[in-house]
């Protein structure tokens, strides 16, 4: 596991909003203030991943302003990148006012002032996302470009940004597995695919260095394979023609990505999980087990069942009555 873990629940009620700005405040220095401060509910996850941080984070309604007398005194110099998965949230910032709803980005600068304003919605009180801080330094893109994009709301629902948004979910919800060994390597995978999402945003791909770009390019590959294992089409030829590069080049970056693993035993693990998922899914128990092999992308049920069976030592029969009599 990696970082500190707050519960307001675990703390007397007179200090939780006390103790929340302060965790805050390791990175986020702004004044905090909230109708709710006499009996604040908030969890947070303050995730180290090298020079990135990730705040994994719910709280209830509160107002949080950074003054320009605030960058004076000190600043970070940092980018505050944050998800937002529950509630609304209205930004004054870079000389825009916006109002950001679920799976919407948004990224602002320390160096700048802002005035962040979370909706008091009685009936989901609480506010829910993943915040993501990084030095303004890391990112490969010029501070100049970068500032048209802060303040606005940028899709966290398709293209790079669903990678980015579902990779920052998973990463909240494998925190308990995470090593500390494992924490910098994750950390660059964040600020790449950060950095691959905000030159798509300003149409400046080429100024990211070649191992960002291929970091998002694997990312995305990896993405679209997860998506469509169901299509029994999906090859790693139709797989490098979606993505518009050679087969080489594709099989060439999944290596280095990968050792060991090729394109094509991706597929086929992908799709021998799903189906051994399912052959376990009592919902499911009527269904052929010949139906659950052509819904996971096999077309002959002899190569699924010998699939199945060099993967996990037994027959996709066997393993559907072993999980039954599991459930008995």
């Amino acid at each position: 596991m990696v970082g500190t873990v707050f519960r307001s629940e675990d703390v007397p009620a007179e200090d939780r909003f006390d103790l929340w700005r302060e965790l805050l405040g390791r990175s986020r220095s702004s004044e905090v203030v909230s109708d709710h401060a006499a009996d604040f509910r908030a969890e947070c996850r303050l995730m180290e991943l090298g020079p990135v941080t990730v705040l994994p984070m719910g709280f209830m309604p509160a107002r949080y302003r950074r003054s320009s007398a605030m960058v004076r005194r000190a600043d970070p110099e940092l980018y505050h990148l944050t998800l937002l998965l529950n509630g609304e949230i209205e930004l004054d910032h870079a000389g825009r006012t916006t109002t950001f709803t679920r799976w919407d980005l948004h990224l602002a600068d320390s160096s700048q002032p802002y005035d962040l304003r979370s909706a008091d919605d009685r009936e989901s009180p609480l506010v829910e996302g993943v915040g993501v801080d990084f030095p303004k330094g890391l990112l490969p893109l010029p501070e100049h470009q970068v500032r048209a994009l802060l303040g606005r709301g940028l899709s966290g629902r398709e293209g790079v940004g669903a990678l980015l948004t579902e990779f920052l979910i998973g990463l909240a919800r494998q925190a308990d597995t995470i090593q500390p060994a494992d924490a910098s390597r994750l950390g660059t995978v964040v600020l790449d695919l950060i950095s691959a999402w905000l030159a798509r945003a300003l149409d400046a791909e080429g100024a990211l260095p070649p191992e960002t770009r291929q970091q998002a390019l694997v990312r995305r590959v990896q993405a679209f394979i997860g998506q469509n294992l169901h299509d029994p089409e999906l090859t790693p030829s139709a797989i490098a023609a979606a993505h518009h590069i050679s087969l080489s080049y594709l099989h060439r970056i999944f290596q280095q990505q990968s050792p060991g693993e090729t394109v094509a035993a991706r597929i086929r693990h992908g799709r021998l999980e799903g189906a051994r998922r399912e052959l376990a899914d009592p919902s499911l128990h009527t269904m052929p087990i010949h139906a659950v092999a052509a819904r996971w992308g096999f077309t002959r049920a002899s190569d699924f069942t010998r699939a199945f069976r060099a993967a996990y030592g037994r027959s996709p029969s066997e393993h559907r009555f072993e999980a039954a009599a599991e459930e008995a």
